[in-house]
C-alpha cells in the first residue's frame, strides 16, 4: 500500500511492534507538546546536566510547543528521531529514547535516553531502548550505534551495557553541562553487520 508521504511511512514503521508490558513507543508528534513539557518539567533538575539542549529549549510550555514543531522538520529529514515511551494506562509520557547525530552515509547514529523519576528502576528504559535499536537497525540499516555517558551517570551506563554496547574510550573535556561544567564522557559503541 503506497503512503501519502515519507512521514506517513515513518509513522507506520515506528508503530509496528513497539509495545511491551503497559508501554508503547512512538515518535513525538507536533501535538504532543504539552505532554512533552510535563515530562521534561517534572524531571528538569535530573536532566539539566546531560540533556542540556532539550532542557534549554523547553523552559516554558510555549517554548516546548515551538520546539516540537521544529522537531517535526528534523523527523521528516531523518536528522532526529525522538521515540516517546508512553504508559498506556495513564496515557502520559514516561521517558524518551532519542536517535540523534544521524549519518546515513555510514550509516550510524547516537542514542540517548531517560526515564521519569517515578518509573526508574523498573527496566522500562532498557526494554524501550532495545526495541528502538531493533527498529532502527532494521528500518534504516544502521551498522553502528553510539552512546555517550558521564562516568557518574550510573543509570545510563547500566542501560547502555544491558543493550550490548561496549566501552570504546573516554573523551576528555567533551561536554558542557547546563551549569557550565566541562566533563569527560565515555563513548560506547555497538556494531551491526
Amino acid at each position: 500500500m503506497p503512503f501519502a508521504s515519507f512521514r506517513d511511512w515513518i509513522k507506520v514503521c515506528s508503530l509496528s511492534n513497539m509495545t511491551f508490558d503497559n508501554y508503547k513507543i512512538s515518535l513525538l508528534e507536533a501535538n504532543d507538546g504539552s505532554a512533552f513539557f510535563k515530562l521534561i518539567d517534572s524531571n528538569r533538575q535530573r536532566l539539566e546536566d546531560f540533556f542540556a539542549g532539550t532542557v534549554s529549549k523547553t523552559l516554558t510550555l510555549q517554548d516546548t510547543l515551538n520546539y516540537c514543531e521544529k522537531i517535526q522538520l528534523r523527523i521528516s529529514d531523518l536528522s532526529y528521531l525522538p521515540y516517546m515511551i508512553t504508559d498506556m494506562h495513564t496515557k502520559a509520557f514516561v521517558g524518551l529514547v532519542d536517535v540523534k547525530n544521524i549519518d546515513l552515509n555510514v550509516p550510524k547514529a547516537e542514542l540517548g535516553s531517560f526515564i521519569d523519576h517515578q518509573y526508574e528502576g523498573k527496566g522500562i528504559v532498557s526494554k524501550a531502548t532495545s526495541l528502538v535499536i531493533d527498529h532502527i537497525v532494521q528500518e534504516y540499516k544502521f551498522i553502528k550505534l553510539l552512546c555517550r555517558a558521564s562516568i557518574r551517570n550510573k543509570g545510563s551506563i547500566a542501560v547502555i551495557l544491558k543493550n550490548g554496547f561496549e566501552l570504546e574510550g573516554t573523551i576528555r573535556k567533551d561536554y558542557r553541562t547546563t551549569k557550565g561544567e566541562i566533563v569527560d564522557l565515555n563513548y560506547y559503541g555497538r556494531v551491526f553487520t
